[in-house]
C-alpha cells in the first residue's frame, strides 16, 4: 500500500502534535518557575526514590520495593505540603498571565538588581557604612530567612542604603534577597570557623563565608573599616573588588547565559552551570590591602 504524507495531515494529527506542544510548555514553564528554589533540591530526593523503586523491582526486592511503593503513595500528600509555597506562587503566576506571557525584556528584573545594588555599594562604600547582603541562587535559604524581619519588598538601592544606616532597627544582620526581591533584613548568617580566614576580617565576613560554605548563595560585604568590598560564593572569598570587578561578578552570576538555558536546560535545574567569568576577580583575594 502507497504511503502518502497528505495521510498524516489530519485533524487527528494535528491534534496531538498541538498537545505534546502544550504539555512541554507547560512543564517547561513549570521547571523555570521552581529553578532556583529549595523545591529543586527536593525534586533530587524524588528521582533518588523512583531510581530506587525501579531497581527494587528489577532485582526482584520485594521488601525494599513495598517500602517504595508506601513512600511514593504517601509522598503525592507530602509534596503538595512541601512545594505549597511553589504551588501557591504558580497560582499566582497564573492569576497575572504571566506563566503564558512571554517576556520581552527576559533579564530586566536581574539589571534592575544590579543597578541597585551597585548605588546602594557605591554609597555606603564611600561613607564606611557596614553592609552584608545575600542572593539566593540554587538552593534555598528559608532557614536564615526565617530569622529575619520580613519586609518582601521590591530593590531599590536607596532602600538598601537606608537599611544599614548605623544605629537602625535593621542594621544589624544580613539582607536576603530571594526571586529579586528583599525579602527580610536582620538575619542571622552562620559564621565560619576556618582558620584561613584574615585575622583581621569581622564577624559580617565570617558570616558571608559561612553562608558561601552550606549554600550556593551569593553575598556582598561592605566593610566599615575601610569601605572594602568583599564577595563570597562557593566557599571563595574575593576582597577589595573595584566598581568594574564586582559588577562584572554580579552580571556573571546573576544574569542567565541564554545559551545555557536553550542548549542545557536541565543541567541548570539541577545547578550544573557554566563556571562564573570571575577569574580575574578571584585572583586578588589575597590582595595585602587590610579590611
Amino acid at each position: 500500500m502507497a504511503f502518502h504524507w497528505a495521510d498524516l495531515l489530519t485533524w487527528r494529527t494535528l491534534a496531538n502534535l498541538l498537545d505534546i506542544l502544550v504539555v512541554w510548555y507547560i512543564f517547561y514553564r513549570l521547571i523555570m518557575l521552581v529553578r532556583g528554589t529549595k523545591a529543586v533540591q527536593l525534586l533530587k530526593g524524588v528521582v533518588v526514590i523512583i531510581l530506587i523503586k525501579i531497581v527494587s523491582w528489577l532485582l526482584q526486592m520485594r521488601m525494599l520495593s513495598f517500602l517504595m511503593d508506601q513512600v511514593i503513595s504517601w509522598g503525592a500528600i507530602a509534596l503538595v505540603i512541601i512545594f505549597q509555597p511553589e504551588i501557591r506562587r504558580a497560582l499566582e503566576h497564573l492569576g497575572r498571565g504571566a506563566l503564558l506571557a512571554r517576556n520581552k525584556h527576559p533579564h530586566a528584573a536581574e539589571l534592575k538588581m544590579i543597578n541597585a545594588l551597585d548605588k546602594a555599594i557605591e554609597y555606603m562604600s564611600k561613607r564606611r557604612i557596614g553592609a552584608l547582603i545575600t542572593i539566593q541562587m540554587n538552593t534555598g535559604l528559608e532557614d536564615y530567612i526565617e530569622t529575619g524581619i520580613p519586609l518582601d519588598a521590591d530593590i531599590s538601592g536607596e532602600l538598601l542604603i537606608n537599611i544599614f544606616i548605623p544605629n537602625t532597627p535593621l542594621h544589624d544582620g544580613a539582607v536576603i534577597i530571594r526571586n529579586n526581591k528583599i525579602a527580610v533584613a536582620a538575619a542571622y548568617l552562620p559564621l565560619s570557623n576556618n582558620d584561613a580566614i584574615p585575622k583581621e576580617l569581622g564577624t559580617r565576613h565570617r558570616a558571608a563565608v559561612g553562608i558561601s560554605e552550606v549554600t550556593d548563595a551569593l553575598t556582598i560585604v561592605v566593610s566599615e573599616e575601610t569601605g572594602g568590598v568583599t564577595i563570597t560564593k562557593n566557599n571563595e572569598l574575593l576582597r577589595d573588588l573595584t566598581r568594574d570587578d564586582y559588577l562584572k561578578f554580579l552580571k556573571a552570576n546573576l544574569i542567565p547565559n541564554d545559551d545555557n538555558e536553550k542548549h542545557g536546560l536541565l543541567a541548570n535545574l539541577f545547578g550544573h552551570k557554566k563556571k562564573s567569568q570571575s577569574e580575574p576577580v578571584a585572583s586578588r583575594r589575597r590582595r595585602s590591602r587590610r579590611e
